[in-house]
């Protein structure tokens, strides 16, 4: 019986492992696309094109929420799998 809770333990963490490595490469995507809009934006500024600023201040302020709501999933996951791992 004993060997069946380690097992499901062993198999919490590789889910836990997949989950950072999804949520990591996605995180670092959005970081890319923001970095994308920063240098877009920081072009549209030296040509004179307003217009295109806004848009693109929204975007990025869309990103940086969605990344930090993966950061804290992430960390909240995290720490319910090391609870997990101390009590059982």
């Amino acid at each position: 019986m004993r060997s069946g809770r380690k097992s499901k333990t062993v198999n919490v963490r590789a889910q836990g492992i997949a989950l950072f490595t999804a949520l990591s490469v996605l995180i670092a995507t959005l970081v890319i696309i923001q970095l994308w809009l920063v240098a877009a934006s920081l072009d549209a500024l030296l040509s004179d094109q307003m217009k295109v600023l806004w848009p693109a201040a929204v975007a990025s302020f869309a990103l940086f929420l969605i990344n930090g709501a993966l950061v804290l999933y992430a960390l909240d996951f995290d720490k319910k799998v090391r609870h997990r791992g101390s009590s059982g």
